[in-house]
């Protein structure tokens, strides 16, 4: 069985409603609510730790939509995250970083996916509560213990109605 943890915040009793334990896709869901206001990826991340256990695991943004297999995914990154970096879309085409060699640095190039699998160690450290998580990986970067990856698959962020329904509608023709 697979674990899996998912962030709740606004609309946290929809969830479980509506997922159940994620016994149908052969899953284990376990829920961790970060209060009426959402904490963030990074303190999100952290609160969730206790649930995640001392291994790394990967974590993905909710707003986004990809074909990525992640079973291709490093499970065991070098340093303390590796990121999955894609081609900038129109809405963001100056992206976030950049990547050679394998190593992902700060300069905008690509765009995050927001997929990632990370150390627990990257929080370490970090007072709880609401933060983000690109600072930290900012300031792992330039220790150089940020690796990634070009994704050249399909991937779409659908963090507003258009973009979603834009998706939705090419994968209900498809």
């Amino acid at each position: 069985m697979r674990d899996v943890v998912i962030n709740t915040s606004h609309l946290a009793e929809q969830f479980p409603a509506a997922l159940g334990d994620g016994s149908r896709w052969d899953l284990r869901i376990h829920y961790s609510y970060e209060g009426p206001e959402p904490l963030e990826t990074g303190g999100g991340m952290q609160r969730a730790l206790p649930l995640l256990g001392s291994e790394p695991f990967i974590a993905l943004n909710g707003d986004i939509w990809c074909d990525l297999d992640f079973s291709t995914l490093r499970q065991y990154p070098t340093g303390l995250a590796h990121l999955v970096l894609v081609d900038n879309p129109e809405h963001h085409a100056r992206g976030d970083f950049g990547l050679q060699h394998g190593m992902v640095f700060d300069e905008p190039r690509l765009t995050f996916a927001g997929i990632g699998v990370y150390r627990p160690a990257l929080l370490a450290g970090h007072a709880p509560g609401k933060f983000g998580i690109v600072p930290i990986l900012r300031a792992a970067m330039r220790d150089g213990k940020v690796s990634g990856e070009h994704f050249r698959g399909r991937w779409c962020d659908i963090g507003t109605p258009q973009r979603l329904a834009a998706i939705d509608a090419e994968l209900t023709q498809s």
